[in-house]
């Protein structure tokens, strides 16, 4: 009989490989892969921090070559934007065009899970969030991988006001919008780091 942490993990590959089919599927339909796809809808989720060639890279484990290959793509397609940050001009910054936030909104990657999960009770959809964000949180840890958590979930984000929020570790200043969105520099709260013991 499987352990339970096989199944669990027999059940997240197959989610993951449905979910790739999926990409594949919507794709096509546009001309594009699903490494494409993956990327608009890193892009649309990510802060003013993690909008880069090498904070993609990181969050979607490929290689620098592929991900300059994809953004060209994208690029040409008019999907993505590149901008030189205006406060170091070496760095790239990514922005989704009018035309990467259309094509998104077209696609129905989420919709089939929001209808799914909804039928389940909410306790249970927590507990399975939390399991997930545990086991996830140790593998990014063991494999010394960034955690591109939520900015709101990040030991350094401090709240200011009622809409108003502080990273100590950028020193910037965060807007309730921004501490929803993924960052590259997420640490999570000492309380939840993940132990390395076995």
């Amino acid at each position: 009989m499987k352990s339970q942490a096989l199944t669990l993990f027999d059940l997240v590959e197959r989610l993951s490989l449905l979910t790739r089919a999926d990409l594949r599927q919507a794709g096509a339909a546009q001309g594009l892969q699903p490494v494409h796809l993956q990327v608009l809808f890193y892009l649309n989720q990510a802060n003013r921090f993690s909008n880069t060639p090498q904070a993609l890279t990181e969050y979607l484990g490929l290689t620098k070559g592929t991900v300059s290959q994809t953004i060209l793509v994208l690029a040409r397609r008019k999907l993505v934007s590149r901008h030189a940050d205006p406060h170091d001009g070496r760095v790239v910054r990514l922005i989704l065009t009018e035309g990467g936030t259309t094509l998104l909104k077209t696609l129905s990657a989420g919709s089939a899970w929001r209808d799914i999960v909804q039928t389940a009770s909410p306790a249970r959809v927590t507990s399975a969030m939390v399991v997930l964000r545990q086991v996830l949180a140790q593998v990014q840890a063991q494999s010394g991988k960034r955690t591109f958590g939520v900015c709101a979930t990040c030991r350094h984000n401090q709240r200011l006001g009622p809409r108003s929020y502080y990273c100590g570790l950028l020193q910037e200043k965060l807007s309730s919008p921004e501490v929803r969105r993924i960052c590259r520099e997420h640490s999570p709260p000492v309380a939840l780091q993940p132990t390395l013991s076995s």
